[in-house]
């Protein structure tokens, strides 16, 4: 068996355990060289990746080229020169090519497209451009799984999360893929303030009877920003009505919210029950692997030029939703563009430092972090400020730490003064030891962004 062979089944050991958004970072641009059996050259593109690369998985790479070989392979990292980095594939490549490791396209998506698009659809809003990620794989499938067969299963399909994560894209990529299987299927997308608009119009045009009939009509309704009918008891009544009328029919239902549906305030209790009925599907901040993935596919869709370690630091520090990601970028190169220069990782520290200082970050303080970080891990305050050194202490405290380190303009010496009168190199410690942690375990960076995400609500609304 060739080393090609187990090169690839290593790969396909790896990718059946790790994120695929992950797996997509680190393995999509890789190419091989064979020596002799024993060893083989990694080429990546560029030391950024070598880098993070060599700490997240060289050690489980070797080890599984060890068990199915039998002996150790000698594998050399190496930053692929510039002139090859584009070269096309060839022949009998192995499993590194990008289109081998991405995510399996759909039927949807491979099937020839309508000659036109869909006139209520964003045709760029289709699975094959939505990054998929730990923060929303299920949705994801779930969504996936709709477009094949609507009406079938997961109906309704209630897709939550806050701004900018990706539910309206996902409910569109339905749309999308259920026009290209049947043209003729009679879709609706709308936002919910729409269809509110729409229907008290024809109250007034005395035109209920043609608006009912548009909408329990459909093959699939999707119905964006539901939150919007809050307190619109006459929409809601009407949306209730429809609902039957489509669910009962087999028709498929979408719908997207800005919170979990139980906390949609002055909603009736029985439409409520129907938007639940069927699966609720939350879509969270994506982590930095993730991130980091959308920011590169963007770059290639528009046929930009950005360094790795410009999207990188954007990746890192814009911790809030995908708009914001793509609005960074896009101010990056545009800014670039206008003084004739190439991207630059001080061109985008200079570009963004306000957007990367946060918009509330002077006004947090710290007991603000201590009290969310307590609360988190169930602690007290006292217990962040006090002598115990015990693991269930110690990590939420480096935790709470880092994060008014990373959020604030808190000097070591200040934030150590408010634990209990501590060192500021044992600050600099914990602020270490967490970045340590966030590189090399992707899903602790979910927990921080969530951390700071309850910390900047509640320093807005303070």
């Amino acid at each position: 068996m060739h080393l090609t062979e187990f090169w690839n089944e290593t790969l396909s050991l790896i990718k059946s355990s790790t994120d695929a958004s992950e797996f997509q970072l680190y393995f999509s641009e890789l190419t091989v060289d064979y020596g002799t059996e024993n060893n083989l050259t990694v080429y990546v593109p560029s030391t950024f990746f070598r880098d993070r690369l060599k700490v997240k998985f060289e050690a489980q790479i070797k080890s599984t080229l060890k068990e199915l070989t039998g002996h150790d392979i000698d594998i050399n990292f190496k930053v692929r020169p510039k002139e090859t980095r584009t070269e096309t594939k060839k022949e009998n490549e192995p499993l590194t090519e990008k289109e081998v490791q991405k995510p399996a396209q759909n039927s949807s998506d491979i099937k020839a497209t309508p000659k036109k698009n869909h006139v209520l659809l964003n045709p760029d809003y289709t699975f094959s451009n939505f990054i998929v990620g730990g923060n929303n794989e299920f949705a994801y499938n779930c969504a996936l799984a709709i477009s094949k067969d609507p009406g079938l299963n997961y109906n309704p399909l209630m897709l939550y999360g806050g701004v900018g994560l990706g539910k309206t894209h996902l409910m569109q990529a339905i749309g999308n893929a259920i026009y290209v299987n049947n043209p003729k299927a009679n879709i609706i997308y709308i936002p919910s303030e729409s269809f509110m608009m729409e229907f008290f119009a024809s109250i007034q045009n005395k035109t209920q009877s043609q608006f009912k009939n548009k909408y329990r009509n459909v093959d699939a309704l999707l119905l964006d920003d539901i939150h919007d009918l809050e307190n619109k008891k006459e929409t809601q009544e009407e949306l209730f009505n429809t609902f039957n009328a489509l669910y009962q029919a087999r028709k498929q239902l979408v719908f997207t919210c800005d919170r979990p549906p139980q906390e949609l305030k002055d909603f009736a209790g029985r439409l409520l029950s129907r938007l639940t009925l069927g699966v609720n599907a939350d879509l969270q901040i994506p982590s930095w692997e993730t991130r980091f993935v959308i920011l590169k596919k963007k770059a290639e869709q528009k046929n930009i030029k950005i360094p790795d370690d410009v999207l990188e630091i954007i990746a890192r520090k814009i911790t809030t939703n995908v708009r914001d990601l793509q609005a960074a970028m896009n101010q990056v190169t545009a800014y670039a563009e206008i003084i004739n220069s190439e991207v630059t990782l001080e061109i985008a520290q200079n570009l963004l430092k306000n957007i990367f200082a946060g918009p509330v970050q002077q006004s947090i303080p710290i007991d603000l972090v201590q009290k969310v970080v307590a609360e988190f891990y169930k602690l007290s305050v006292q217990d962040l400020k006090g002598k115990k050194r015990t693991q269930a202490i110690t990590l939420p405290r480096q935790v709470a730490m880092y994060i008014i380190r990373e959020m604030t303009e808190f000097s070591t010496t200040e934030v150590g003064t408010e634990f209990g009168g501590r060192d500021h190199t044992t600050v600099m410690h914990a602020v270490q030891k967490i970045a340590d942690k966030l590189k090399t375990e992707p899903s602790f960076d979910a927990v921080i962004q969530n951390l700071q995400r309850i910390v900047r609500e509640r320093a807005s609304n303070s």
